[in-house]
């Protein structure tokens, strides 16, 4: 933050000093991040966290990351998650790691490690859908906020929001009873 900045308090309260710089796909993209956990079957967001977006995604995985018993063992995730620390770290944790394999300079992958992710992609692509959803079908993930605390706020609502949007389609679908959601029980009007 400019020295400036800080003396003028009016122009400080329209400056946002908590988000950061990020460059993906060659654009650079100035705000925050949403890391989800979501289920496999359900295609719910069980966990979720919001930091800046400088913040790279495997930094936050244990943020997101459910006990094995509760979110199942099978940790699917792109290449970026991918470390000799977080698979020593998925073990030791009773996680077993469906991380894509990532190539490296001078190492491409084999054919048999590119089958491998292709198949594990089928899995991890469920994530992509969540954030297809909220960018068409919510509007877009644009926020209009300044400071850290509010961007918090405004990705958990908009996480909230594509839940029960997910979950009345799972109704519709008749995945579950409407009766297991209780609302079965509400007396009808006359």
């Amino acid at each position: 933050m400019p020295v400036e900045w800080g003396k003028n308090k009016a122009k400080l309260a329209q400056k946002d000093i908590d988000a950061r710089w990020t460059k993906k796909g060659g654009q650079k993209h100035y705000g925050y991040k949403n890391h989800v956990n979501v289920d496999k079957t359900s295609k719910l967001i069980a966990r979720y966290s919001a930091t800046s977006a400088c913040v790279h995604d495997s930094q936050v995985l244990d943020a997101v990351l459910r006990e094995a018993q509760v979110g199942g063992k099978e940790i699917w995730a792109d290449s970026a998650y991918r470390s000799t620390e977080q698979e020593q770290s998925l073990e030791g944790s009773a996680h077993h790691s469906r991380i894509h394999e990532r190539a490296y300079r001078n190492t491409p992958l084999t054919e048999a490690q590119e089958t491998n992710n292709t198949e594990k992609s089928r899995i991890r692509a469920r994530v992509e859908h969540v954030f297809g959803y909220q960018e068409n079908s919510m509007g877009g993930i644009f926020l209009r906020s300044i400071g850290m605390v509010r961007a918090a706020v405004g990705i958990g609502m908009m996480n909230l929001v594509y839940n029960l949007c997910r979950v009345e389609t799972l109704i519709r679908y008749r995945v579950f009873d409407f009766d297991r959601v209780g609302a079965s029980n509400v007396p009808q009007r006359a």
